[in-house]
Formats: C-alpha cells, structure tokens, sequence
C-alpha cells in the first residue's frame, strides 16, 4: 500500500483494502484477548484473597475474557472461501396463500433489522408484491465482513404459527417461506457468459405509482438457457444498471453451482432441496398459543419471539455455526 503505484489501479486498490480490514479484523481481537490474558496472570500473581477489590476485578476480568474467547471461537469457525463474501439472501413465499405472503415480508424485515444491527448495508434488488398483501418474493444484497459466514444459517424452510390477520373468525393459522442464501462472488471471479445463453427479458418496475421508475420497461430479467437459472433485478430507474446488477447476481449463482459441482455435492444438494411446506423447515416461530422460536437442527430457542422477528438472529446463527462444524455434509 506504501507503492506509489498502489492506486493507478482503483479496483485492485479497493481488494487489497478489504484484504487488509479483514485480516485486520481477525487479529487485532487475538492480539486482545492475548493481551488482556496476561494481564489477568500478572494481577492473579500479585492479588491478596483478603482484597477483594482486587478479586472482584479479577473475576470482572475472567468474565471479559470468556466473553472474548467464545467471540473467538466463533470467528474460527467463520474460515471458509466464502465466508467473508457478502450475502444474496432470496425469500419465497410457500403453503398458505396470502398468510404465507406477509410472513415472507415479516422475514424481509428481520433480516434487513439484523443487516441494520450488524452497521451491513442492504440493496433490494427485486420484489414481487403478494396478490393481496405482503410479499411473493424478494432478494436483497447483504454487504458487510462475513455476511454470508453468517447468512448462511437462514438458508432453509422458515415456519410460523399465529393467529392469522387476514382470517376474520381469528383461527390459528400456519405459514412457510423458504430462505437461499448464496454468496456475492468478487469481481476477480471471472464466471464466462456466453451471450448466445441468455434470454434478457425487459419488463415495467412495479412499485408506488407515480415514479418514474415505474412509467418506463426499466426492468431487467435474464434466464440463463444451459441451466435455467432466472434473476431479475428492477430497484433502479435505468435499465442499463438493473442488467448489470442481474448480471451480478446470476454471476453468483453460477459460481455458486460451479462450487457444488466441483465438491461432487450438486446432486447431493439438490437431494436436500425440500418442499416449502410441512415437515422440511429448519426453523418455527411460534406466535400462538405461547412464544416460541426453535432451530430444528440445533435446539436452539427462545420464548423471546419478537426479539428474533426484530432482528435478534445472534444466538441462532451462533448456535448453527458451531452445530456445522460437528456436521459436516455426508
């Protein structure tokens, strides 16, 4: 970075930037808990069991070291290729009509909550509105250290229970959305396109009337012919940056099944491709007739529902990394 030819490349700059940040980020924390360990041995050697001034900041300073070393742990378990990379989170909607329309926009929100929490930036970059209310579908950028590393705990078939808005005898009524979460692949990662595979569709953006995003066929759909793949981007007025950002996105998902098939796990991956409904969810919210939220894989849970619907996703993705890491894919 001190070579007085670092920025005659702008895009190469910005990498070694992010490289940096992120090495930074997962050492400055060990260096501080290496730190904060021998200080906590140098005030254990000199304390007094009769002082206990001394002993209450010895064990405040045990507590921040524990506090320090799960943080730690965590960070370890965040070292894959593409942990660091940012998220593409997709949201559908499954079983249950208009019900299941406005739990996926109950989710869009959370996540956005969590993103917010996190200081991530979130981009919206397509979304279809339910027939009646709520959401059809949905998929948003996720832009932060390790967004995916962490997204990746919300890919799966998301459940909820409550008594239903929209039923006017107030009947209990159940919902499923299903979450895919992939990773943004870096501009270094060349995926080749040829144009003969593409099918680009142009469509009027649908949203609040009145703006011009939506007087003209600004939107962008791209279908890649070989595998069927269709991403669809329509958050900018002008048609020219919805296709780019549509290319992005397709971009990642190719890479993404270039990365499946290079791990010999597509088929194994598609095996585990569930129905958005009964019986294939990773997790449930329970609205009624208690507060309840369960991790189906982990056991993790907690009576606090409109914490996690707020964005309170922590403890949950936390739980799912270490659960990954004694679960490897068979």
């Amino acid at each position: 970075m001190a070579d007085n030819q670092f920025w005659d490349d702008q895009a190469a700059a910005q990498r070694t930037i992010q490289t940096l940040k992120g090495l930074k980020g997962r050492q400055v924390p060990i260096l501080a808990f290496q730190h904060g360990l021998a200080d906590a041995g140098e005030l254990l050697a000199l304390v007094d069991s009769g002082d206990a001034q001394s002993l209450r900041q010895l064990a405040g300073d045990v507590t921040s070291l524990e506090r320090q070393l799960e943080q730690l742990e965590l960070q370890r378990l965040l070292g894959e290729e593409n942990d660091r990379r940012a998220a593409i989170i997709s949201i559908h909607s499954g079983a249950g009509g208009t019900e299941s329309c406005d739990w996926t926009q109950m989710l869009l929100r959370m996540y956005r909550r969590w993103a917010d929490d996190k200081g991530y930036a979130t981009q919206l970059i397509d979304l279809t509105p339910g027939e009646e209310a709520g959401v059809k579908n949905a998929t948003m950028i996720v832009s932060g250290p390790y967004a995916y590393g962490y997204l990746q705990a919300e890919e799966g078939v998301h459940r909820l229970v409550r008594i239903s808005p929209f039923d006017a005898n107030k009947r209990r009524h159940t919902s499923f959305a299903s979450v895919d979460v992939i990773p943004e692949i870096d501009e270094e990662i060349t995926i080749d396109i040829k144009e003969g595979e593409l099918r680009i569709d142009v469509y009027r953006s649908s949203g609040k009337g009145g703006q011009s995003v939506n007087t003209t066929d600004s939107a962008v759909r791209i279908t890649h012919l070989p595998t069927g793949l269709v991403v669809q981007c329509q958050d900018e007025r002008s048609q020219m940056q919805n296709k780019a950002k549509a290319m992005r996105v397709l971009q990642s998902r190719l890479y993404e099944l270039e990365q499946k098939k290079r791990d010999e796990s597509l088929e194994q991956a598609y095996k585990q491709k569930q129905k958005i409904e009964w019986g294939s969810q990773i997790r449930s919210y329970v609205l009624h007739p208690y507060l309840m939220v369960k991790d189906h894989r982990t056991d993790q849970e907690t009576g606090n529902a409109p914490a996690v619907l707020d964005g309170k996703l922590d403890a949950f993705i936390e739980a799912y990394l270490k659960w990954k890491a004694t679960h490897p894919p068979s």
